[in-house]
């Protein structure tokens, strides 16, 4: 197969991931120790694709620094920002000016908040073998109430895109991975506010077009949330999932360069333990992401959460499923859990307190 190009979006405000999202875009976020999209990069470089447009949006002038030209990937990057928000449709349309690949080729679609293990290269040989105008990856969820529900006939065509319906008919779901003809991409109206889950793919369907499903049952997970942000975190360090962008030896955890971790802490679960971030004695950091340079105090709990770089844990806190912000302080004696997020920040005294909600 030729070499191929793909459109990556990353144009969203990541709002469900607050407030670490507030000075860095989603995509950006450090997950098993490097941004989020190092390991989209590096899996769609192992698949073929050697060309990436950046469909930019939100905070669109802090990608170009971290991945430059995309050499350090063995990838050509490539940088679009809409100027105001187009919608799914019209940040593919606006990327695809910097498409070089003819008419009638391949080009893949990566939304940027997804983590997935199926096989892309399978995907594209079925849309260019089947010459399909678009192929969608689907997956299989519990619920699929919170996606887009997709059915599909015998042959694999898709037969409706049903955006979040109370009633599924199905537990497939888009996926977020998509293989367009380039001619299909043009077809969008430029300039325009277009949805392709409510405006392109069903009226690609209702006019004919083959749309095709390419369904699978491997890891995928949309990071869209502080929990599922760590449980990607941590699944890629343990190995659920494999990653050419893992910056180091993994297992129970992955320390970065200059973390300090006392002999007699206990650090497992998949957790990843920042630049310059320490976890000292008798303290337990358990599935959780420790940014550059924040402490976990002695005797300190830490479980499932993210402790912002910076931030402090005192002796003997308890963190459990709970967001830390920068530079915050979570004083001795507190108990924070299910679900808190704490702004960056803000400063907890020494208490005896459970907390269970923003602070």
């Amino acid at each position: 197969m030729p070499d191929l190009e793909a459109i990556l979006l990353v144009g969203g405000q990541g709002t469900r991931l607050r407030p670490l999202t507030l000075g860095t875009p989603k995509p950006l976020l450090p997950t098993a120790g490097v941004p989020f999209l190092a390991h989209q990069l590096a899996r769609a470089r192992s698949f073929g694709v050697r060309r990436i447009v950046f469909a930019t949006s939100y905070k669109a002038s802090m990608f170009e620094p971290v991945f430059g030209d995309g050499a350090d990937f063995g990838l050509t990057l490539e940088y679009m920002t809409e100027e105001t928000p187009l919608g799914t449709g019209g940040a593919i349309r606006n990327a695809a000016q910097a498409l070089t690949v003819s008419s009638d080729a391949p080009v893949l679609v990566l939304n940027g908040d997804i983590l997935s293990g199926h096989d892309i290269g399978d995907q594209i040989r079925d849309h260019v073998d089947r010459q399909a105008a678009v192929t969608l990856h689907l997956t299989e969820v519990d619920d699929p109430t919170r996606f887009g529900c997709v059915p599909t006939d015998s042959t694999g065509r898709v037969t409706a895109f049903l955006e979040k319906t109370p009633n599924p008919v199905t537990n497939r779901i888009n996926a977020g991975c998509y293989v367009f003809t380039r001619s299909v991409i043009d077809s969008i109206p430029a300039g325009e506010v277009v949805s392709v889950e409510r405006q392109t793919f069903p009226g690609l369907i209702e006019s004919g077009e083959l749309v095709l499903g390419y369904a699978d049952r491997t890891y995928w997970l949309d990071v869209g949330t502080p929990a599922a942000l760590v449980q990607g975190s941590r699944d890629l360090v343990l190995g659920k999932l494999a990653s050419p962008a893992l910056p180091g030896p993994t297992g129970e955890h992955l320390a970065l360069p200059g973390a300090l971790l006392s002999p007699e802490a206990k650090v497992v679960g998949g957790t990843v333990v920042g630049a310059g971030a320490q976890v000292e004695a008798g303290a337990t950091v358990t599935g959780s992401i420790l940014l550059d340079g924040c402490v976990v105090g002695a005797g300190a709990t830490v479980t499932d959460s993210v402790v912002g770089a910076g931030a402090r844990i005192a002796a003997g806190a308890v963190v459990c499923d709970a967001l830390i912000g920068d530079r915050a302080v979570v004083g001795a004696g507190n108990e924070l859990q299910a679900g808190i997020r704490v702004w960056p920040d803000v400063h907890l005294p020494d208490c005896a307190v459970r907390y269970s909600s923003d602070v």
